[in-house]
């Protein structure tokens, strides 16, 4: 008498598919997010170029991150029906090409419009990669997994800013954009030979238990105070971060600073210091509480941002580094926190929270330009501390542990 086959639990760590998992992931990371963040490190450049305001230079990536907000939550439909691997390739192939189709573009209107559609293909990726990690990867395995991948989107913003800026320097900045088109393509492949098919993935029409519906899902989502809240961190502080290195070049390009744009697209290296501070805010949050590690992950957030309005360049630098730490603390913290809040329609909190958190970058990384404009470097840094006292004010009011 044959025995039923054991139920699917996932790839365990330290197999040839495990790697194959991660691998392929990362590559999916760094192809999407290269691209999405390429044209940040030479938003001068395409200023000067097409003779528009700042403001109206930093809608090339506002279109984008509004794309990719819009299209979270379609994506992870599409998944449904047609699985994650092949939803993730659509999309990172998809938007690769779109990519090299961008800086073509004869007028700022089609740009934008073929940005706009780099976003909604982008999201494919952020909207089911977790997912499927999930579904394919041992549980007590999953969260290193989950690491691995972040690491490849963490790699991938900062790869594609650092390479366009120093290709852009030498050639023209639609070659720097090329360049990381070209790397995203390479990535695309890898990501669709190496990424094994799913195995734990089941169609919602094949399941047998019986789930709450759309409707209910998405209503506890915006029903809780606390994840509206959350929402409203994702919202503000990734909008104000933005801003910053949406703008900061374009001070730090022009008197008294005068820096060449290669040495204006090292700025972005501060990125890395999220990744000190993404470990240290978990580990402080366990000992002293959400609420507490976020308003203190805003605060430093903010003093960085105030330091940037030195007139020493060293100072600038480091209130960058110290902005980027306290923003990515904050984040991790309100990130994490909205997955624990929603005991229903966590996948939809989840797409909430990731829609707030592009859309405040599409706002805020727009309007900085129109604060630098009427009050320089200054008033783009004050428009970002309001917001992060605004987050503050409302995590204080609306954030409980319990």
């Amino acid at each position: 008498m044959m025995s039923e086959p054991e139920a699917w639990r996932g790839r365990v760590r330290g197999t040839p598919a495990y790697r194959r998992v991660l691998f392929g992931l990362f590559l999916a990371g760094v192809a999407t997010f290269a691209q999405l963040y390429a044209p940040q490190a030479v938003l001068p450049l395409i200023a000067h170029d097409l003779g528009v305001s700042e403001a109206t230079s930093a809608l090339i990536i506002s279109a984008a991150t509004l794309g990719l907000a819009i299209g979270v939550l379609p994506w992870s439909l599409v998944a449904d029906r047609v699985g994650r691997v092949w939803a993730m390739i659509a999309a990172v192939c998809g938007a690769t090409l779109v990519g090299f189709a961008v800086p073509f573009a004869p007028t700022l209107e089609l740009m934008l419009a073929g940005r706009f559609v780099e976003g909604l293909l982008i999201g494919g990726v952020p909207a089911v990669a977790i997912a499927y990690l999930a579904e394919e990867i041992v549980p007590e395995h999953a969260t290193r997994a989950a690491g691995t991948y972040i690491a490849g989107t963490t790699i991938g913003g900062l790869s594609g800013r650092i390479i366009s800026g120093p290709v852009a320097d030498v050639l023209t900045w639609q070659a720097g954009i090329i360049v990381v088109a070209a790397l995203c393509a390479l990535c695309a492949v890898g990501f669709a030979v190496l990424t094994p098919q799913p195995r734990g993935f089941v169609p919602p029409r094949l399941r047998t238990q019986k789930a709450s519906s759309v409707s209910v899902r998405i209503r506890a989502a915006i029903s809780d105070p606390r994840l509206l809240a959350l929402y409203a961190q994702a919202f503000l502080l990734m909008g104000g971060f933005v801003a910053v290195y949406n703008f900061l070049g374009f001070r730090l390009m022009s008197e008294p600073f005068s820096l060449p744009p290669t040495i204006v697209s090292l700025i972005f290296l501060a990125y890395l210091g999220g990744t000190w501070s993404s470990s240290w805010a978990g580990a402080l949050a366990a000992r002293f509480g959400r609420r507490a590690v976020l308003v203190a992950g805003v605060l430093v957030m903010a003093a960085g941002v105030a330091a940037t309005m030195s007139e020493q360049l060293v100072f600038v630098l480091a209130g960058l580094v110290v902005m980027t730490a306290g923003f990515f603390a904050a984040h991790s913290i309100a990130s994490g926190w909205t997955g624990a809040v929603a005991t229903v329609g966590r996948a939809q909190a989840s797409s909430l929270y990731n829609l707030s958190y592009y859309a405040g970058s599409s706002v805020f990384g727009w309007l900085g330009g129109i604060f630098l404009a009427g009050g320089g470097w200054a008033g783009t840094a004050i428009m970002v501390i309001a917001l992060a006292a605004v987050a503050v004010i409302v995590a204080a009011g609306m954030l409980r542990e319990n």
